[in-house]
């Protein structure tokens, strides 16, 4: 059997995933347990899970406006499941999932596997001895053209290597520097119309360099400090709206003149563990179709968003609109295992 990576070419069958699509999962056994970040130091048992409830549900209600919002379901001793966000790095019908460093989130990786097999993903393991956090420190460029991958705190350089043959696809290394910012979503944050949202303080030269030489200065928004703390730059993107934390009215207006709607939802419970708006949510679509500009046109203003009732929570279930077009993944991936390869391209 010929086991050579396939070409992942944009043919239509990686497109089952018609409308932008998103991971959740609800808080309901979230809490901050143990430190493995700076924001987790002095907040241990200290968020309020009922609070969480209703800031998470405000984000849900507000991001089901405007895309599909697929639930997993939280497991007992892993109050961090919550993250969906570092669950792993979807494209084209494959999940390159998690390696996480911390042995307090290894313990997530079977369940979210178990999500992504009964929902038709092919999955693909990077090796424990290098560490890979997922969506968490990999950022596809909007028009897909490149992925941004962090490294230097959580994830290690060598595990792109796994990222790039995966998907055939240039993968572009940014060195984190600052602790607080401890994966590149929280400081880097490409934004539709190939404007990037994010905060230079924590990369080192090199890496701020590679990002001025792919985004001309008209297109690159760098947030201040404060609002860089306040995990503006850990922002959801679906076409022109942006669901973040809440932030100051200088970037407000910044964001709001080149065209964005914006939604804030405070999510100051979720901060206590260093996550905001992204790290709540894992993109499973892909970009193009997660940013089509129509889908977000009817986007509500943070006041009317409010003022509507929430809808009632889907169940955690399966997706299953895509099986059908993955399964031949699932047969490749099988075959790869038989054969002692840990991840496609290897």
């Amino acid at each position: 059997m010929d086991l050579s990576p396939e070409p992942l070419s944009p043919d239509p069958r990686w497109r089952a995933i018609s409308e932008p699509t998103f991971l959740m999962c609800p808080p309901e056994l979230y809490d901050v347990s143990y430190v493995i970040n700076p924001w987790m130091e002095g907040n241990v048992n200290r968020s309020c899970r009922q609070q969480a409830m209703a800031q998470w549900q405000q984000l849900h209600c507000a991001l089901a406006e405007i895309a599909q919002v697929e639930l997993v379901e939280p497991q007992p001793g892993s109050p961090d499941m919550v993250f969906t966000a570092n669950a792993g790095l979807v494209h084209r019908g494959v999940v390159a999932l998690s390696s996480f460093r911390h042995p307090e989130r290894q313990g997530e990786e079977p369940h979210f596997r178990k999500w992504f097999d009964d929902s038709g993903f092919g999955v693909c393991d990077v090796p424990r001895a290098t560490p890979f956090e997922g969506e968490g420190d990999a950022l596809f460029a909007t028009d897909g053209s490149c992925l941004w991958a962090g490294h230097g705190i959580r994830t290690l350089l060598a595990s792109h290597r796994h990222l790039s043959q995966t998907w055939n696809v240039d993968v572009v290394p940014l060195r984190l520097v600052d602790p607080r910012f401890y994966h590149l979503d929280t400081c880097f944050c490409p934004l539709f119309g190939e404007y990037l949202m994010y905060f230079p303080g924590a990369f080192d030269a090199a890496s701020q360099s590679r990002i001025e030489a792919h985004y001309p200065e008209q297109r690159r928004i760098a947030v201040a400090e404060a609002d860089a703390l306040r995990f503006a730059c850990n922002a959801i993107n679906v076409g022109r709206t942006i669901l973040l934390n809440e932030i100051s009215g200088e970037l407000r207006s910044r964001l709001e003149s080149l065209g964005f709607a914006l939604i804030e939802v405070p999510l100051s419970e979720f901060l206590k563990a260093g996550g905001a708006a992204k790290c709540l949510a894992l993109r499973l679509s892909e970009m193009d179709v997660t940013h089509n500009a129509a889908r977000s046109a009817h986007a509500a203003s943070p006041r009317a968003q409010a003022a509507e009732p929430e809808p009632a929570l889907q169940p955690p279930g399966i997706v299953r609109y895509n099986t059908r077009y993955y399964e031949e993944n699932r047969i490749r991936f099988a075959a790869r295992r038989a054969h002692g390869d840990a991840f496609l391209g290897g």
